[in-house]
């Protein structure tokens, strides 16, 4: 927990679609998520008195609901929550577990070659423990203030009520995976052997019955009992190896932030095993390391050196992150000035490194590349009318996970995020290798940056596998180190590099860029990537905007009412 100076807010919200205005008065509060029904969910628990951690236990429910491709109860979660009577921000994991029985060859063929991506995914083989509900239940013990009961209700009455098909789901249930080969996804998606079609209305009772239970009895109805038997029994049919000891066994943990002040804030992000938060802040303090002793700040510059330190970080990133309960990691020295402005000198102005090297080996002892996996995932934000602010990111890894549904929702298939081969070329074991009770690292990358009143600036996050890094680094430097405002920023074509080809966004400003990188030394590859960048701002003047990715479908949910803190210090 990092402490932080105390502040108060207050005041009621409604919902709207879009971006607040420049000119909006002051705010208290706003939801920014992935579908709009989601987004009232967590909007109408703020205006019954609840709080950020409420809106997310609603907003999350719900998700699972009209958004089973991306996140749910089934998958796992990495929070940020900032306290605004404290200004403590609090880091919470709740990402899922490898199985007590799980191998190191698990995802090795018979011949010992690391097994193809996609033939891993589908099936048990791949589940691991759910962790989403106990972290939203630790979280509530400490921060909610409605019942637990009634935070389920907005999703209850939707499974039962029936909601309309989306177009991004019915879109994902026609892209090429085996989804329709798995009962009862197969009846519940594919009626009559044909996808459900946008604009239909589609119920869940096995779902409302799920949440029910939870509701009425917490966390532990899912994890000890019927449901945790009937995702024992499904796991288990499909080749997996969890057990109910695996489930009963379960536990979220709160962890410390990482924290670094850049750009004239403190900017937060989750430690190990999140590997987004490291790489973030490696990535924005190498561009700000490199930018400082130049006034160059065309666009193509600036992109080109935030590539260059994306490039670094991914190194570092592949090479020595997993999860710290299981194995050293140095996360000082990859985070300290001297290691970084070191590194910030390996980026010329006027030629890509190409493909970079770790920092702390041997340049030919590199041990895994990213995945170059989209991964499906949901993010959102909340800011609440006390002035606590919640960035959460969720998944279920592949659009529609494991392809495993049990009581209405989706398994994950996050085991998939293991380094599939435990060692190296040289034989050392990898720290994101599989091992028992581990934590597969991640890229999901919720961040809260803290303005010099410590108070909230930019709560932001994203899906999108390993691109999340890229894409959230992104927005950060241009909302805090070049004044753009969040949806600007937000809109702005994606460009990402993993330490490999630079990829810039097909049919946007980005793709301009394209000639001029590859006249710096840049592979370029031209590409639609669907980032679903959800943030909240707030402007010294106290005004709160928000912004939902316009390349999914969420929403903003804001308030109208001025706050106090505006007036406490204004």
């Amino acid at each position: 927990m990092i402490r932080l100076r105390p502040r108060l807010l207050c005041a009621s919200l409604l919902l709207v679609f879009g971006t607040a205005e420049a000119d909006d008065p002051p705010q208290s509060g706003m939801v920014v998520a992935a579908h709009p029904l989601a987004t009232q969910a967590g909007v109408d628990i703020l205006d019954a008195g609840g709080t950020a951690i409420d809106a997310a236990i609603a907003i999350q429910a719900v998700l699972t609901l009209v958004e089973p491709q991306s996140s749910g109860i089934g998958g796992g979660a990495f929070m940020l929550h900032y306290d605004g009577a404290t200004t403590d921000m609090q880091a919470y994991d709740g990402r899922e577990t490898a199985p007590a029985a799980i191998e190191a060859d698990h995802f090795l063929t018979e011949a010992g070659a690391p097994m193809d991506f996609l033939d891993a995914v589908p099936g048990g083989q791949a589940v691991g423990v759910p962790g989403t509900l106990r972290m939203l239940e630790l979280a509530h013990e400490e921060h909610g203030e409605r019942p637990w009961k009634t935070l389920f209700q907005p999703a209850i009455r939707l499974a039962e009520g029936g909601f309309e098909v989306t177009p991004r789901l019915a879109e994902m249930l026609r892209i090429d995976l085996p989804l329709e080969a798995f009962e009862p996804m197969a009846g519940y998606f594919f009626p009559d052997a044909e996808p459900i079609s946008a604009g239909m209305t589609l119920t869940n009772p096995a779902l409302a019955d799920t949440l029910t239970e939870v509701a009425n009895q917490g966390a532990d109805a899912f994890y000890e009992g019927p449901i945790a038997n009937s995702i024992v029994t499904r796991v288990q049919a499909h080749g997996g190896k969890l057990t109910r000891e695996d489930m009963a066994d379960y536990r979220a943990v709160e962890r410390t932030p990482i924290c670094r002040f850049i750009a004239g804030h403190s900017i937060c992000g989750m430690p190990l095993p999140s590997s987004g938060g490291m790489t973030v802040l490696q990535i924005l303090r190498l561009l700000e390391i490199a930018n400082a002793d130049t006034e160059e700040t065309s666009e193509l510059t600036w992109t080109h050196r935030l590539l260059e330190a994306s490039r670094l970080g991914f190194a570092d990133r592949n090479e020595y992150l997993g999860d710290t309960d299981f194995v050293d990691v140095p996360v000082d020295t990859l985070l300290s000035e001297d290691y970084l402005t070191g590194r910030a000198g390996l980026i010329s102005p006027t030629q890509s490194m190409g493909k970079a090297t770790p920092g702390l080996n041997d340049p030919d002892t590199a041990m895994s590349d990213a995945k170059l996996i989209n991964h499906s995932t949901s993010h959102f934000s909340v800011l609440d009318a006390a002035g606590n602010a919640v960035s959460m990111t969720s998944s279920i890894e592949m659009p529609f996970g494991s392809r495993l549904m049990v009581g209405g929702f989706m398994l994950n298939n996050q085991l998939t995020d293991f380094r599939f081969d435990p060692e190296a070329a040289d034989g050392r074991p990898h720290p994101n290798r599989v091992q028992p009770g581990k934590r597969p690292l991640s890229s999901m990358s919720p961040v809260i940056a803290l303005d010099s009143d410590d108070q909230p600036r930019l709560i932001i996050g994203s899906p999108g596998g390993t691109r999340i890094i890229g894409y959230v680094a992104q927005r950060v430097a241009d909302v805090l180190m070049r004044g753009k405002g969040v949806e600007a920023a937000i809109e702005a074509g994606n460009r990402v590099n993993r330490n490999s080809r630079t990829q810039v966004e097909a049919d946007t400003d980005a793709q301009a860029l394209a000639p001029g990188l590859e006249g710096l030394g840049h592979e370029v590859e031209i590409e639609s990537m669907t980032s679903g960048l959800h943030g909240i701002e707030r402007l010294p003047d106290g005004v709160i905007r928000g912004a939902a990715d316009p390349r999914r479908e969420g929403s903003v949910g804001r308030s109208t009412s001025p706050s106090l803190i505006d007036s406490v210090n204004h």
